[in-house]
């Protein structure tokens, strides 16, 4: 039983990039390989981690630089984020599964408007059987003879005649003589 607790143990630490990974302590795979294997693949290792280090610095150097030739262009961010949009915009446009969804979505609609002024004609034609049937003219009939009925018979008189009026039909006076103007009043 003691054999299975013996064997090669994992180290509870693996060193991603850029941390001391040459002298992590060696895996099983390592074991196989000579001390001057492993001293040539820790020396790599080194120059690639090196380069690595390099590069993200000239990455970094290339991206200032292209941050100070934009900003005296005048390319702002939001510039650039209203290009790529209308670039974006353009690119899908031109896409084949675009082009083919915009010719379907334009005969649906054709289609939808054809049957939206059928069904117009339709509806207009049978309002116009139902207006024409005799129970609705007997209906407008009736809805004329009591519109008639209710509405008062026109005066012999003028409009004016009838507003300037009393109820008895005489015409009132404008200024009526038992009345004083208001700083004449009587005590």
């Amino acid at each position: 039983m003691e054999e299975a607790d013996q064997g090669p143990k994992s180290p509870d630490f693996i060193p991603e990039v850029g941390e001391d990974a040459a002298n992590a302590v060696p895996c099983s795979p390592c074991m196989a390989l000579t001390e001057e294997e492993q001293s040539e693949l820790r020396s790599e290792l080194e120059k690639v981690e090196d380069e690595i280090q390099t590069l993200s610095q000239v990455l970094a150097a290339k991206e200032k630089q292209v941050a100070d030739i934009k900003r005296k262009l005048g390319i702002t961010p939001l510039n650039e984020f209203k290009q790529n949009l209308s670039k974006g915009w353009h690119d899908v446009t031109a896409s084949t599964a675009y082009k083919k969804t915009s010719e379907t979505l334009s005969q649906v609609g054709q289609k939808a408007t054809t049957a939206f002024s059928t069904v117009g004609s339709a509806i207009s034609r049978k309002l116009e059987d139902v207006r024409n049937t005799p129970t609705f003219k007997s209906f407008e009939e009736k809805v004329e003879t009591l519109k008639t009925k209710m509405s008062p018979t026109p005066s012999t008189g003028d409009a004016e005649e009838v507003s300037e009026s009393t109820p008895e039909g005489e015409p009132v006076a404008e200024h009526p003589e038992e009345t004083c103007p208001p700083d004449q009043k009587t005590h």
